[in-house]
């Protein structure tokens, strides 16, 4: 499984829509949560990825600085549920922050996490920077990264 990195205008109609499908499937399907995927942030985003066979196992955006957040941030993290518990989610976060830091030259990150994860942001090195809050009726926390 090769990790792939793309900004939106390199990515394939192809790939775009299996990225697309793969986040509704998780996002969307399984976690039972209707929301606008479509956020027009995908535009000014890095587009970080891994495929097995025909489909996308994992994914991640990385959003450019000032769209989200004054700093670079992460967002739409998801590993599909056939991939899980294999480390495949800590190698794209880990991915991602190496790319940040070389090729982005930053060296904070943000992200909001869903509260049930917030220990495996916080082992990466990311700190909780706000109180618990509902995003499309999940709870929360917005955290940092600061190298």
């Amino acid at each position: 499984m090769e990790i792939k990195i793309k900004k939106f205008n390199e990515l394939t109609t192809e790939e775009l829509y299996k990225i697309l499908r793969v986040r509704n499937e998780v996002f969307v399907v399984e976690q039972t949560c209707i929301y606008q995927d479509c956020d027009n942030k995908d535009y000014n985003s890095y587009h970080l990825y891994v495929e097995e066979g025909n489909e996308v196992v994992g994914y991640l955006r990385i959003v450019n600085k000032g769209i989200s957040y004054d700093e670079i941030s992460i967002g739409r993290v998801l590993v599909k549920e056939t991939h899980r518990n294999k480390g495949l989610s800590r190698k794209i976060m880990l991915e991602a922050i190496k790319f940040i830091e070389e090729k982005l030259n930053s060296t904070e990150i943000r992200l909001s996490g869903q509260v049930y994860i917030k220990g495996f942001y916080e082992s990466l090195g990311f700190k909780q920077v706000s109180e618990e809050y509902l995003e499309d009726d999940i709870p929360h926390v917005e955290m940092l990264y600061k190298k």
